[in-house]
């Protein structure tokens, strides 16, 4: 995983969102979507910030029945929802890959 973090400069200070922290921020994401299940460990992850936004890939299991591209549409949605509004990131990309169906 990528360990880069992001920094928001302040009147009063700096503010620096680690890298463990924005992968904990798409997992807890991508874990509310109905049918998906993120991997944990973190190997299925990488969160790479350069200039304030953000490349995410992200692997997934997902429940049997899902229908797969939809799924991933919707688990891109969310991860992109709480990047911007949690970390005020804008996101470039979120990459999805369904590695596994669970029964």
């Amino acid at each position: 995983m990528s360990r880069d973090a992001h920094v928001i400069p302040g009147p009063q200070g700096d503010v620096r969102i680690e890298g463990d922290a924005l992968a904990g921020l798409v997992l807890s994401a991508a874990g509310l979507v109905d049918g998906a299940r993120a991997r944990r460990p973190r190997r299925g992850l990488d969160v790479d910030v350069s200039d304030g936004s953000v490349r995410v890939q992200l692997e997934l299991a997902a429940r049997y029945g899902t229908v797969l591209p939809e799924l991933a549409r919707r688990v891109q949605e969310r991860v992109t929802e709480a990047l911007r509004t949690s970390a005020g990131l804008a996101v470039e990309r979120v990459d999805v890959t369904i590695e596994e169906l669970d029964a």
